[in-house]
């Protein structure tokens, strides 16, 4: 049993954590304040190969492992988390891709989607359905060579930026039980009918978008099917959703290490009744249980990362790790503002950003009450142990 990184992961760690603080912490404040998009950002992101994460090396990406994978979305987040959300959906598209697509897909789609010439995301949620996908009511209909799809999406990140969006549809709406009748196609964006009406308003997870669409009599190739069989939509779906909670919950890891980061340096700095807030037990107690539960969130995610890259399913361990650290996110950007007092209200510190920013990581890659059914479903039929 090995808790450290290798040698290879730290360098990787190192690397991350000196662009982030050369290139994200001068600029995040203001950038997520006035919504200017992070472009430079994003383009020393792909010098990088960080759009290349889960593309393997034949295609022209890094091929990270999964704790490597998680390293990526905890150093960013801990700079500006919005970028990462810019990396996340990408790299979550990638991997499907890379997975599960035809090998033309592979060809056409995954070298300029490592490079970052070409952006990606995931469009699932609809208007009526998010954590029910079964529900959702986007539709394709089969034409001769293509598909002709209808239907509208939200919340799908990178949707102004992306060259091709793998969107979830209905191939068979009668099919029953629904899943069956799910399938995933690869839509470039600039296919006439697709269409970006708006960017929706955010709380935080702000600096990249999160938009609506609308599909409008789109017509796909039907060579654009993913993976070239029907009907599977939902599972190669929920597959990579264990990948993107990892990185949700990596996410969660860095934003909570940053609210503790920054409530650690002002309880040493800030002095009242002639010393330092520090001494007081109050604050120490906070301190003590914020950094208990970031490790341990930290070590959940690892863990998972680490089974994950055994080629075992993770859905207990990944959704466990989502649910701790994102839980930890909440508490510790909130006991970081509650140690930071007044301040903590002002965004000219980054502890306001930090708890419009936790919120999100409880909600998305499947609410955690949804994470705790699943964590609990795999226990009592005995598919995972604790303790065994």
């Amino acid at each position: 049993m090995d808790f450290e990184l290798n040698d290879e992961q730290r360098l990787f760690q190192r690397t991350l954590r000196d662009f982030v603080h050369k290139e994200i912490d001068p600029v995040a404040a203001e950038w997520e304040r006035t919504g200017r998009y992070p472009t430079e950002i994003v383009e020393t992101m792909g010098s990088l190969g960080l759009f290349g994460l889960t593309v393997p090396e034949e295609y022209g990406g890094l091929a990270v492992d999964m704790v490597s994978f998680a390293l990526v979305f905890e150093e960013i987040s801990r700079g500006w988390m919005g970028v990462a959300g810019i990396l996340g959906s990408h790299s979550l598209a990638c991997w499907m891709i890379a997975r599960h697509g035809t090998e033309e897909q592979r060809t056409r789609y995954l070298p300029k989607l490592a490079t970052g010439e070409w952006r990606s995301g995931i469009a699932l949620t609809e208007p009526d359905a998010g954590t029910d996908l079964q529900g959702i009511r986007s539709t394709a209909r089969r034409d001769g060579d293509v598909y002709v799809v209808n239907g509208a999406k939200t919340w799908i990140t990178n949707a102004r930026h992306a060259a091709v969006l793998p969107v979830l549809v209905k191939t068979d709406p009668e099919a029953v039980p629904a899943h069956r009748g799910m399938s995933v196609l690869l839509i470039d964006t600039d296919t006439a009918g697709f269409e970006v009406l708006r960017d929706l308003p955010k709380l935080g997870y702000k600096g990249t978008e999160s938009c609506e669409l609308r599909l409008d009599n789109v017509r796909v190739p039907t060579g654009r099917l993913l993976g070239g069989v029907e009907g599977v939509g939902m599972k190669q779906a929920l597959s990579g959703l264990e990948t993107g909670r990892i990185n949700v919950a990596a996410r969660a890891v860095g934003v909570a290490q940053r609210a503790y980061d920054e409530a650690l340096a002002y309880s040493r700095q800030r002095a009242a009744f002639g010393q330092p807030i520090s001494s007081f037990q109050a604050i120490q107690l906070k301190l003590a249980d914020m950094a208990t539960n970031l490790q341990a969130s930290r070590l959940l995610v690892y863990w998972a990362a680490s089974r994950a890259d055994a080629g075992k399913r993770i859905d207990m361990e990944s959704g466990m790790a989502k649910l701790l650290a994102s839980e930890t996110a909440l508490t510790n950007s909130l006991d970081a503002m509650r140690i930071h007092g007044g301040y903590g209200y002002s965004q000219e510190f980054v502890v306001e950003r930090l708890y419009r920013d936790a919120p999100l990581m409880a909600i998305g890659e499947g609410t955690n009450d949804i994470l705790r059914t699943v964590i609990a479903k795999a226990l009592v039929a005995g598919v995972e142990a604790i303790g065994g």
